[in-house]
C-alpha cells in the first residue's frame, strides 16, 4: 500500500491560514532559499517590501530578528524563534505581534516542490484579524520566492 503524500498534511483548522503552491524548483533549492539569509532577505515579504536582518540562526531554538520595510519606508520589527529546521519542514514561532506558529512543509513533486504554508494562531479572533491581509500577502511572498528560485537555477 503506498502512502498518499497529501494525506500527511493535516486539514486546516479554524485557527489557521493556509497557503499552498507548487514551485518549479527542487526541494533542496527551496530549502536553501528559506535558510540562507542573503537569499531569504531578497524575497521575504509582500511585493515592495525589503528586509534588514539583525539575527538569523535557522536551527531549533535559533532566533530570527529583522525589520521588514514597507514601500512607504515604514519599518515593521519581527522576531521569531525556530522550532524545527529540516529539508522537508521549517517551523518557527513568530513571537512579535501578531503571534502565531508558522509551518512550511516542502514536498517533492516530480522535480518540483509543493509548499504548504500554515500560520496557526492561538484563537479564531486572532486568525480572523490577520486573515484580512495575510492570504494576499502570502501569495505575493510566494511570487517573490518563485522569482528568486528562477534566479538561483
Amino acid at each position: 500500500m503506498s502512502a498518499n503524500p497529501a494525506a500527511a498534511v493535516p486539514a486546516p483548522s479554524d485557527r489557521e491560514i493556509v497557503t499552498r503552491r507548487v514551485v518549479d524548483a527542487p526541494r533542496e533549492r527551496v530549502f536553501r532559499a528559506w535558510t540562507e539569509p542573503e537569499i531569504l532577505a531578497r524575497w521575504w515579504g509582500p511585493k515592495g517590501f525589503t528586509n534588514e536582518f539583525e539575527e538569523f540562526e535557522p536551527r531549533p531554538g535559533g532566533a530570527w530578528r529583522f525589520v521588514m520595510r514597507g514601500p512607504d519606508g515604514r519599518g515593521y520589527p519581527n522576531e521569531s524563534v525556530f522550532v524545527e529546521v529540516a529539508p522537508e519542514r521549517i517551523v518557527f514561532r513568530h513571537v512579535s505581534l501578531p503571534k502565531y506558529q508558522m509551518t512550511a512543509d516542502f514536498a517533492d513533486e516530480s522535480r518540483k516542490t509543493r509548499i504548504t504554508w500554515r500560520m496557526l494562531f492561538a484563537t479564531v479572533a486572532e486568525r480572523d484579524n490577520v486573515n484580512r491581509f495575510a492570504p494576499e500577502a502570502n501569495e505575493q511572498n510566494l511570487d517573490r520566492l518563485e522569482a528568486e528560485l528562477a534566479e538561483m537555477a
